[in-house]
């Protein structure tokens, strides 16, 4: 009896002891077991809101945004399990792989491999696609080398890769309609990447009066059968507004589906622009590792220039994935919508909408903050759903205390226009760099983050699109008198001399470019051009 007792009370603790084991699996295991665990981890993609099934990253790329309106998350965030020495011996391309292998699980190497090969190419004026350039002690990150030499290159590079590559895996028989609303950059670089992609069209939504010149140009110079460009007499929010509700809209998805088509994005809320940029913060590090710049383990700080706030989270995902940084110093320009953000714990879009010279930025409702406030709430996606509701339905929502706590990574302020042009003439004579507005709103920002806390980490500033672009706000900045009254090629010319840095083929091309796209509607009729190109009737 006394032996049965005993045999039972050992298969009792056995058991026991399984359930303890499973409980902190992955918790103290040591490094090459979480390793092995994570080759065959598969991560599937959840919306913000909660009312759809998981899906795998190509059904979340090609579906760009949930059915219910929220935005696709993964359901837990892969461990960046790499010895770092080997990361700073590796090309982008080597690294891209590392990191988007962790997330795109249905991909097999083959093919991601291919999209990374195809994306990552002789497009870049440079074969390490992000150099990292130091200026008195502060390090760039140069985000605009490829071929629309702003940073949305850095992902729709891949994006059309990625995508149709998603189609063939789901057996998609339509064609896919790219829907795309634009601050300036976005558009341009979609285009560029998707333009003539068979089974594909883009369509591309601007605010006609909130882009500057150049950014303007090069989209209704736009070539491509498949390409389509349109101006609205709104601002970027509502371009962006609009395009969600016809991602939502049941009705004009069937309609769409009967003529043989069906919506994807290209906005920064598909899943498939977001992780191609989680891979240039690794590499940043990695560059610092290998030039010797900063220790292996050693955190660094990251300066971000922020609108619809993708570009950050990007590096959040990445600290979340263990990359070690200390601080994610969130920059706003005088729209300042996400600084009030970190600063009271409110949202509120209800102000005044500004035209800056960082147009890119002027943003007031920053779409992938909804994924942040979906981890503040502990992937809670009813309260994630109330917040956006509210955010919809009354123009503001305020974070409980406890979600509050959870934004201790970042530090958020603003520039304003005249800090803005101050950042851009202290770097250009203090430093011979000569950086865009975007670029020095983030600098700007990091001087006050510097006063307020001494705070001398390495830092690698996010620098998103070439000063070529912003012209006309740089050279003022520069030397607000002398340049007056110059045309903008004049003034790229001027710049070139001045930087030391040839004219990129990506403005050179569109001196002389017709205009091919001249279409400008009011923002309610989006939803009927949208038809009229696609040759829907009702």
């Amino acid at each position: 009896f006394s032996d049965n007792i005993s045999a039972l009370l050992w298969t009792y603790m056995f058991f026991y002891a399984i359930m303890i084991f499973g409980k902190i699996y992955g918790k103290s295991l040591p490094r090459k077991y979480i390793k092995e665990r994570n080759k065959t981890m598969e991560i599937l993609y959840k919306s913000t809101r909660g009312d759809s099934t998981p899906v795998t990253a190509s059904m979340a790329i090609l579906k760009g945004l949930s059915e219910d309106g929220g935005l696709f998350v993964p359901t837990q965030i892969p461990a960046l399990d790499i010895d770092y020495a080997k990361l700073a011996k590796m090309s982008y391309q080597e690294v891209a792989y590392v990191v988007m292998s962790k997330f795109l699980t249905d991909f097999s190497e083959e093919e991601l491999k291919t999209c990374i090969a195809r994306a990552y190419d002789s497009k870049f004026d440079t074969e390490k696609i992000a150099p990292v350039k130091e200026v008195n002690g502060i390090y760039y990150l140069e985000l605009f080398h490829g071929a629309t030499i702003a940073f949305k290159d850095m992902a729709l590079s891949i994006l059309p890769h990625l995508m149709t590559t998603a189609a063939k895996k789901n057996q998609v028989k339509n064609e896919i309609v790219i829907l795309t609303a634009t601050s300036g950059d976005t558009g341009k670089a979609a285009m560029a990447g998707f333009a003539d992609v068979p089974g594909t069209k883009i369509i591309v939504f601007y605010p006609k009066h909130g882009v500057s010149a150049i950014q303007e140009k090069q989209m209704v110079t736009q070539r491509g059968e498949n390409t389509y460009v349109v101006g609205i007499t709104g601002n970027f929010d509502d371009a962006q507004t609009a395009v969600k509700k016809m991602f939502n809209d049941k009705e004009m998805a069937a309609e769409l589906d009967s003529a043989g088509y069906q919506f994807s994005s290209a906005n920064s809320i598909n899943i498939g622009r977001l992780v191609p940029q989680i891979v240039y913060y690794v590499y940043a590090y990695a560059t610092l590792l290998g030039e010797g710049k900063i220790k292996e383990g050693e955190k660094m700080n990251v300066v971000v220039p922020t609108g619809n706030f993708g570009n950050i989270l990007a590096a959040y995902y990445a600290k979340k994935m263990g990359l070690p940084i200390q601080k994610l110093i969130c920059a706003s320009n005088e729209n300042r919508v996400l600084y009030d953000f970190f600063s009271t714990g409110t949202y509120d879009r209800r102000r005044e909408f500004k035209l800056t010279s960082s147009p890119s930025m002027d943003i007031l409702i920053s779409s992938n903050l909804e994924r942040l406030i979906y981890a503040l709430t502990g992937e809670d996606a009813g309260k994630c759903r109330g917040l956006m509701e509210a955010l919809s339905r009354d123009g503001n929502y305020t974070i409980t205390e406890e979600m509050r706590e959870g934004l201790s990574d970042f530090y958020g302020n603003y520039c304003s226009e005249g800090e803005t042009s101050e950042a851009i003439s202290a770097t250009y004579y203090g430093g011979n760099y000569v950086m865009d507005t975007h670029t020095a709103v983030a600098a700007g920002v990091y001087q006050k983050y510097l006063r307020e806390t001494g705070d001398r980490t390495v830092t690698v500033i996010a620098s998103t699109a070439s000063p070529y672009k912003f012209a006309r706000s740089v050279m003022q900045a520069i030397d607000n008198t002398r340049y007056e009254g110059l045309e903008d090629f004049q003034l790229i010319d001027t710049m070139s001399r001045l930087s030391g840095v040839p004219v990129p083929k990506a403005v050179d091309e569109i001196r002389t470019a017709p205009v091919l796209h001249d279409r400008v509607v009011d923002a309610c009729d989006m939803p009927k051009t949208v038809k009229e190109i696609l040759n829907i009737t009702c």
